[in-house]
């Protein structure tokens, strides 16, 4: 004669455990995927990958601050040069971003020179530059420019860069 809740609970408990196991399991692999997309991402554990993801999403959360921020700069050059419209200067922004540096111009359409200015000063810096997009927006051309550190390790001064762009910006 079997006991009360012998065989029948047990297994059905062990069950329902190894499926709550693979279904973790199976989250924290699209976590982990998520983080780092490559094939041969490295194998985390459970709380090194949320550690990782914690990192990441903070990460994200300055990367949109910026990104605000920089909508606001637009904005407000806009509004500033409605009615001056031949007088533009150079606007600019730079963003430390890990070992890369990311550098937006706002320059008038006739000023043909400012990008290649600001890409040799990355290149001087030990920053080439990885990718360049822009815009156009009536008069204005805005640009994009990501710059990645020769080495990971020393990086790139950002504060320099950032000077030395508000020198080539200013004029002569």
């Amino acid at each position: 004669m079997p006991r009360r809740g012998s065989k029948v609970p047990t297994l059905t408990r062990n069950m329902l455990e190894r499926n709550r196991r693979m279904f973790t399991k199976d989250l924290l692999s699209k976590l982990a995927s998520l983080i780092n997309p490559t094939p041969r991402a490295p194998k985390w554990k459970s709380l090194d990958l949320l550690d990782q993801a914690t990192a990441h999403v903070k990460q994200l959360e300055q990367r949109v601050e910026m990104l605000k921020q920089r909508k606001q700069l637009l904005e407000s050059s806009t509004d500033e040069t409605a009615g001056m419209r031949g007088s533009m200067s150079t606007v600019f922004t730079v963003t430390e971003l890990d070992s890369a540096v990311e550098v937006c111009l706002i320059s008038r359409s006739n000023d043909k020179f400012i990008l290649t200015r600001a890409l040799d000063v990355l290149e001087e810096e030990a920053a080439p530059v990885v990718f360049v997009s822009y815009s156009r927006a009536g008069d204005r051309i805005n640009y994009i420019v990501y710059s990645q550190a020769v080495c990971s390790r020393i990086g790139i001064d950002s504060s320099r860069v950032h000077e030395r762009l508000k020198r080539l910006t200013a004029g002569p």
